[in-house]
């Protein structure tokens, strides 16, 4: 075991990195359960682990796969209720992974926690794994799967959506209103183009 450090100060320098993680994933019910089995199952592989591998990054991919987990065994579970409400006609079936909303504690700002817990999975995963862990897109890439292209795609769509949805979000630039109009009322059926 030489040249890597003893599991507890892996704890001390990662831990928080990894409730942040699985605080943007899950929200915070199931973010200290998340850590917890990720530091368990971290510990028992910590042993076999190579002395030049990215610390950080292996126990992002363990939160990960816990998210993962966690996440399908809560679809599983069946939700309690006083009374069954009638589905309006047509209605599909509840809230299923990732529709819980919840995200306080995730950040300072409850508004900002909600809107990333509204990010599609790939986003939310995205933006998650590369601003809040510090991960490099291709490490990102190795744990979602497909290309640092793909994982940068994701998280660029994820700041974007939250740009928009984030009630504290600086407004954007928007291009002049003639501009567009000006094309729509040229290309009329039988105007020139």
């Amino acid at each position: 075991m030489t040249g890597k450090p003893p599991f507890d100060r892996i704890v001390s320098a990662h831990g928080s990195t990894v409730l942040r993680v699985c605080r943007a994933i899950l929200g915070p019910a199931d973010a200290d359960d998340a850590w917890s089995e990720t530091f368990l199952s971290a510990l028992k592989a910590y042993p076999d682990l190579p002395a030049d591998a990215n610390v950080e990054a292996w126990l992002v991919t363990i939160a990960h796969r816990k998210a993962i987990d966690l996440t399908r065994a809560a679809a599983r579970r069946a939700i309690p209720v006083a009374e069954t409400p009638d589905p309006p006609p047509g209605a599909r079936g509840g809230g299923g992974p990732g529709s819980d909303t919840g995200g306080a504690g995730l950040v300072a700002d409850d508004d900002l926690a909600e809107a990333i817990t509204r990010l599609p999975a790939k986003q939310k995963q995205a933006v998650a794994y590369h601003y809040l862990a510090g991960l490099p897109y291709a490490d990102v890439a190795a744990i979602l799967g497909g290309s640092a292209e793909a994982a940068r795609r994701a998280a660029a769509d994820g700041v974007a959506s939250l740009r928009r949805s984030y009630p504290g979000a600086a407004p954007q630039a928007t291009p002049p209103a003639t501009a567009r109009t000006s094309t729509r009322t040229t290309a009329r059926k039988g105007a020139p183009r």
